[in-house]
C-alpha cells in the first residue's frame, strides 16, 4: 500500500536508503547534497539502520573508500554534487572499469568556474564517459523511485557496473512535493539482498581488484565494460517492469509526452521536463502540436530508441543543460544528432543551451523555441542551430 507523504528530493533519497539498508555509506558534504549524508547519519544514530556511515576528509576519499567497501563485498554509496563530483573524476574510472555496481546519488551543481552553487548538468555531464550508468529524474517521486531501482539495474550479472542518479540541485533537491512512498517490506524484497559472486573478503578464494593490466589485455577489458554498458539497457527496462508491478509508476529509457502526433519536439533532461510539459498543454489548447521527450537514461545512451521516437515529427529542439565548450554545441546536441544521422532520419534540429548556474527556464520561452521551430520547417527560416536562451543582453 502506497503511503502519501510531502518530502523534498534529499529527503525522498534519503528515505529510499534507509530503506535499501545498503552496508556502507562513506560521504563528505557539499551544497546541495549535504542533506543526504546528513539525514542518513541521523537515521543511523536513531537505531532506523545499520549501515556503516564514515566521514571523510574530501569527495575523492568518499568515492576510494565506497569502492573498497564495494571490493570487499559490503553494498556501498555516496553522494555528492559539482566539484565533489570532480575531486573524485579518477575514481569513477576505477569503479566502472573494476565493475563495481556501487551506487551515487548525485545532485547536480555547476562546476566551477566562476563559483555558482545553483543547478545544471555540467558535473554529470562532465563524467559522461567514465563508464557509470546515468539515471536523471524529473521531480522528487522520480527521484526517490530511480534510486530504489538503482541496485538491482548496477548489481544484475550481466551488468555489474555502478549507477549514478541524478537529480536537479535545489530545483529537486531541496522543493517540497508530494510523493508516493513505498513500504519498507516492498523496497527491501524488490531491491534484495547482495550476494557477490567474487568479493576480496571471502575466505579460501582469493581475488584481486584493480590490478595493473598490459596492453595485451586491457583492450579487451574496456570491450568487455562497454559490452556491459550495452546490456545495462535492457536491464533497465527490466527492472522498470518490476518496479512498475510493485508501485504502478512506470519507467523507461526516455518518456513521451504527446509526441504520437507532434509536428515540434522538445527533447530535455530533468526538471525543466514539468516546464516544457506545461508549455506544450497551452499550446495544445491552440492547436499547436507540440510535444515533449523527456530523457531519462543517458548513459547507456539509447540512440535507436530516440531516432526512431523523433522521426515522425518535422523539428526538434534539443536542450542542453551544460556548456560542452566545443564550440559547435552541448553533449545532448552532439549525441542526439548523431543518432539521428547513423539512423538516417532527416529532422531538422536545434541545439539550445538554457538553465547554466540555475538561471531560470519559463514556460514562455519554451513557447518561444517551439514557434521557432515552426518558423524553421514551415517559413524555411534558418536560425542560429547553436544559442543560448535567456542570455541578459
Amino acid at each position: 500500500m502506497a503511503v502519501k507523504e510531502r518530502m523534498s528530493g534529499n529527503e525522498a533519497v534519503s528515505y529510499a536508503i534507509r530503506q535499501i539498508n545498503p552496508d556502507v555509506m562513506p560521504a563528505f558534504p557539499i551544497t546541495p547534497s549535504t542533506e543526504i549524508p546528513q539525514m542518513v547519519s541521523t537515521y543511523i544514530a536513531n537505531g532506523e539502520m545499520d549501515t556503516e556511515f564514515i566521514p571523510v576528509e574530501s569527495e575523492h576519499s568518499s568515492m576510494s573508500a565506497a569502492i573498497g567497501a564495494e571490493a570487499a563485498g559490503a553494498r556501498s554509496l555516496t553522494a555528492t554534487s559539482s566539484a565533489g563530483l570532480a575531486l573524485m573524476w579518477e575514481e569513477l574510472l576505477l569503479a566502472a572499469s573494476n565493475r563495481l555496481p556501487l551506487v551515487l546519488a548525485l545532485v547536480n551543481r555547476t562546476l566551477s568556474g566562476p563559483i555558482n552553487i545553483n543547478c545544471d548538468h555540467s558535473d554529470s555531464m562532465g563524467a559522461r564517459d567514465t563508464g557509470w550508468i546515468q539515471i536523471y529524474a524529473e521531480n522528487n517521486q522520480e527521484a526517490y523511485d530511480n534510486f530504489i531501482q538503482a541496485y538491482p539495474i548496477a548489481e544484475n550479472e550481466a551488468v555489474h557496473l555502478p549507477v549514478m542518479i541524478c537529480q536537479d540541485g535545489f530545483i529537486t533537491s531541496h522543493a517540497v512535493e508530494n510523493i508516493e512512498l513505498m513500504e519498507d517490506n516492498i523496497v527491501k524484497k524488490f531491491v534484495g539482498e547482495y550476494n557477490p559472486e567474487e568479493y576480496l573478503l571471502n575466505p579460501g578464494k582469493p581475488v584481486s581488484a584493480g590490478p595493473y593490466s598490459v596492453s595485451n589485455y586491457a583492450m579487451e577489458a574496456k570491450k568487455n565494460q562497454e559490452t556491459a554498458l550495452e546490456n545495462s539497457k535492457e536491464v533497465i527496462l527490466e527492472v522498470a517492469k518490476k518496479f512498475k508491478k510493485v508501485s504502478g509508476r512506470e519507467y523507461g529509457l526516455f518518456e513521451e509526452y504527446k509526441t504520437k502526433d507532434a509536428d515540434y519536439i522538445m527533447l530535455i533532461m530533468g526538471s525543466a521536463a514539468g516546464t516544457a510539459k506545461q508549455a506544450v498543454d497551452e499550446m495544445r489548447a491552440h492547436g499547436f502540436k507540440a510535444g515533449v521527450l523527456k530523457l531519462r537514461v543517458f548513459r547507456p545512451f539509447p540512440a535507436d530508441e530516440l531516432a526512431k521516437a523523433l522521426s515522425r515529427c518535422k523539428a526538434v529542439a534539443i536542450m542542453d543543460r551544460c556548456e560542452s565548450y566545443n564550440g559547435n554545441g552541448g553533449p545532448l546536441g552532439s549525441e542526439v544528432t548523431s543518432a539521428l544521422f547513423r539512423n538516417k532520419v532527416m529532422v531538422e534540429t536545434i541545439n539550445y543551451i538554457y538553465g547554466l548556474a540555475g538561471r531560470d527556464f519559463t514556460v514562455k520561452e519554451t513557447k518561444a523555441v517551439f514557434k521557432e521551430l515552426e518558423d524553421m520547417a514551415v517559413n524555411g527560416k534558418q536560425p542560429a542551430q547553436y544559442q543560448y536562451i535567456g542570455l541578459r543582453k
